[in-house]
C-alpha cells in the first residue's frame, strides 16, 4: 500500500522501520519540526526524521497541520492509507478523510484505557501488571476510534517505564505491520470503544518529581519505576536533592517516621515510608554528579 507515515520520537521509528522493511510503499514521511534538544540546545532531527532521511524518503514538517497546507501536500500524495504512530499532534478531519483506507493509528496502552498522553508512564505509574498496544482508525477525538487490534504485555515488578518502552515499540510495530496486512487483504475488524470505560492521562512534568513518603511503600516503588528516565523521581537527603533512579521493597516494618533514614549501607540507602515499611533505593544521582549506585555515593557521603 501507498502510506503517508506520521511519527517523531524513537518509538514511531521503530514502526516505520518495519513497515519500510516490509515492502510497503512510504510515499512520505511527516514529523514534527527540529528542535533544540539535550543540555547543548543544539537543533537535532526528531529519530524518525534521521530514519527517514536514511531510507530517503520525501520529510514534511509542518508547525501545523490545521491551516490546510498539510492537507494539500497529503492530498497531492496520494495515500492509501495514513499511519500516525506518537506524531505529537491530535490530526484534523480534512487530513482523517483523504486516504481511502483511512487513518491508523498505534496507540501504547490497550483502549479506552490511557487514552491521552504518556500512557506507558502512567501503567507504571499505577502499579499495573499489565499494558498493551493497539491499533485504531482514528477520529477527530483523542484515541477514541475504532479498534483494529490489541496485544497484551506484563509489566515487571521493578520493570521501568524506559524499560517498557523498548519491549511495546516492538510489539506495536510488529502488530502495525499486521494490521497493515489485514486492511490490505481486507480481512481487518473494527470494533467500537466503549467511551464509559475511558480512562484520560495527562503529560508529565518536573512538578511530577518529588517523592511524597507519606505514601505506602508501593506506591512510591512506581513512582521511582514510572518516572525513569523522565522526569525522574527526586528526594531530598541529607539536605541533597537526589534524583532517584532504582529502588526495591525490603519487606521491613519500622516505627520511623515517613521520610525518615532507617539505614544506610553497602546494599543502599533504606527509608521509612507511610504505611510503616521501608524501601532500599539502590541507584541515584547527585547535583552534578554522574548516576550510581547508592552505594557508591555513600562512600564519600555519610548519612
Amino acid at each position: 500500500m501507498r502510506i503517508v507515515f506520521m511519527g517523531t520520537p524513537d518509538f514511531a521509528a521503530e514502526s516505520l522501520k518495519r513497515i519500510y522493511e516490509d515492502g510497503h510503499e512510504v510515499c512520505a514521511v511527516f514529523t514534527q519540526p527540529d528542535r533544540p534538544r539535550n543540555r547543548g540546545m543544539k537543533v537535532g532531527f526528531s529519530p524518525v526524521k534521521e530514519l527517514a532521511l536514511k531510507y530517503a524518503l520525501p520529510v514534511y514538517q509542518p508547525e501545523t497541520l490545521r491551516d490546510g497546507r498539510a492537507a494539500e501536500q497529503i492530498s497531492a500524495l496520494a495515500p492509501d492509507i495514513i499511519v500516525i504512530v506518537a506524531y505529537g499532534k491530535l490530526i484534523p478531519g480534512d487530513i482523517i478523510r483523504i486516504p481511502p483506507r483511512g487513518c491508523v493509528n498505534l496507540h501504547a496502552s490497550l483502549l479506552p484505557k490511557y487514552r491521552g498522553s504518556a500512557p506507558v508512564q502512567w501503567s507504571v505509574l499505577n502499579g499495573d501488571r499489565e499494558t498493551g498496544v493497539t491499533t485504531i482508525y482514528i477520529n477527530e477525538a483523542m484515541d477514541a476510534g475504532d479498534i483494529i487490534e490489541s496485544r497484551s504485555v506484563s509489566i515487571g515488578e521493578y520493570e521501568t517505564s524506559g524499560e517498557l518502552f523498548e519491549r511495546l515499540k516492538v510489539e506495536g510495530a510488529d502488530l502495525l505491520c499486521h494490521t497493515l496486512r489485514a486492511i490490505e487483504n481486507g480481512s481487518a475488524k473494527r470494533t467500537r470503544q466503549n467511551d464509559s470505560e475511558a480512562v484520560y492521562t495527562r503529560q508529565l512534568s518536573k512538578s511530577d518529581s518529588p517523592i511524597d513518603w507519606s505514601l505506602g511503600s508501593e506506591q512510591i516503588i512506581n513512582k521511582i519505576r514510572g518516572l525513569n528516565p523522565w522526569p525522574v523521581a527526586t528526594a531530598v537527603i541529607a539536605g541533597a536533592e537526589l534524583k532517584i533512579y532504582a529502588a526495591v521493597k525490603t519487606g521491613n516494618l519500622t516505627d520511623a517516621a515517613a521520610g525518615e533514614i532507617v539505614s544506610s549501607g553497602r546494599d543502599g540507602i533504606e527509608v521509612a515510608c507511610g504505611d510503616g515499611r521501608t524501601i532500599l533505593i539502590k541507584e541515584l544521582q547527585a547535583p552534578g554528579k554522574k548516576r550510581m549506585s547508592a552505594a557508591d555515593y555513600l562512600l564519600g557521603h555519610k548519612l
